[in-house]
């Protein structure tokens, strides 16, 4: 019997995507920078709190499961530090909660540093006293949001107001639907409900048996049909999904997902969230990619580390320990 080594992605695949993809935000790293209207009342969230989060976010994860000498690594840490530095490393969090103390998305934000070890015990404190109160446990959220919020309370140490189990089952994927409802905003919502429950990929254990073998089943069918359709930022969190979960992951789904992202993938490392490129000869804008291109450089991290490509830690199994991290995140404090 002749016994052959496990097949890994190509060169063209998932590390390179991933690379391309975190040059190009560094390159425009200023289209992240928040600007005067940040701690205004009228200000748009969604174009600078937002992205600045997703920056954080998606950097954090990928300096964990990237070895040292990995140009990723680099790239990822000193994208993190920029972040950082934008909220005055961690001050304007501060202002943003007298200015609204009852939101829940600069707590989210904030998690995404703090996951990472950048902490700001000032904020912290503000924090942790307003959710102590009836009207924060009462907030009227999505499922899938408070499951966001209780992970983002966990990250900040704050006890968490509410169980994670029920609001699980009353997202769509928690559900358990018919595999024929997916469409494009279910299918957010799921990836986020696995990257909640995973906590970014961080414990694979954390998705219940059920939803593991309902995943197993109809995942690929979704990535496909997310890839045939050109719903390139959809089929990165999908693809991050697929190297989210317990059960190993199919490392033949993973090859031709990357094969077909990397085609999309525009010479500047940029990928544009939907459409053709033989459509689309010239880079599309920043709002047009930029989310997808962090996806991108998000799912490479996890997929590449889950199969050990890049010989980082792949992430643990059911009932094993956890693996000592490849570099492990500095905590920084900022007292006030």
């Amino acid at each position: 019997m002749t016994c052959t080594a496990p097949p890994v992605l190509p060169e063209t695949g998932a590390a390179r995507v991933g690379a391309a993809a975190l040059a190009w935000l560094s390159a425009h790293r200023e289209e992240f920078a928040l600007d005067a209207h940040a701690l205004s009342a009228h200000g748009d969230v969604d174009t600078s709190w937002k992205p600045l989060g997703e920056l954080a976010q998606v950097c954090g994860r990928v300096r964990e499961r990237t070895g040292p000498a990995d140009p990723r690594h680099r790239t990822a840490a000193d994208l993190l530090d920029f972040a950082w530095r934008q909220t005055g490393e961690g001050r304007l969090f501060t202002a943003l909660q007298r200015l609204e103390p009852f939101a829940t998305y600069p707590l989210e934000v904030y998690a995404a540093f703090a996951s990472a070890g950048l902490r700001h015990t000032g904020y912290e404190r503000a924090a942790a006293t307003v959710a102590g109160t009836r009207g924060w446990r009462a907030t009227e959220q999505d499922p899938n949001r408070r499951l966001g919020v209780l992970n983002s309370e966990r990250h900040s140490g704050i006890p968490r107001h509410g169980p994670l189990a029920p609001a699980l089952r009353r997202t769509w994927l928690g559900a358990l639907p018919e595999p024929w409802t997916f469409e494009r905003a279910a299918g957010y919502t799921l990836t986020h409900v696995v990257f909640h429950l995973t906590d970014w990929g961080r414990t694979p254990e954390g998705v219940p048996p059920d939803l593991t073998g309902y995943l197993g089943h109809w995942l690929p069918p979704w990535l496909d049909t997310c890839l045939e359709g050109q719903a390139w930022d959809l089929a990165c969190e999908l693809t991050a999904v697929a190297a989210s979960l317990p059960a190993p992951p199919d490392r033949a789904l993973l090859r031709e997902a990357w094969a077909r992202l990397a085609r999309a993938q525009h010479a500047d490392g940029s990928l544009p969230e939907a459409g053709g490129t033989e459509d689309l000869p010239a880079p599309s804008g920043f709002r047009g990619c930029y989310h997808s291109t962090l996806m991108a450089a998000f799912a490479a991290a996890l997929t590449t580390a889950r199969l050990g490509e890049t010989g980082t830690p792949a992430a643990k199994a059911p009932g094993t320990p956890a693996p000592v991290p490849t570099a492990p995140a500095t905590t920084r404090s900022t007292p006030r």
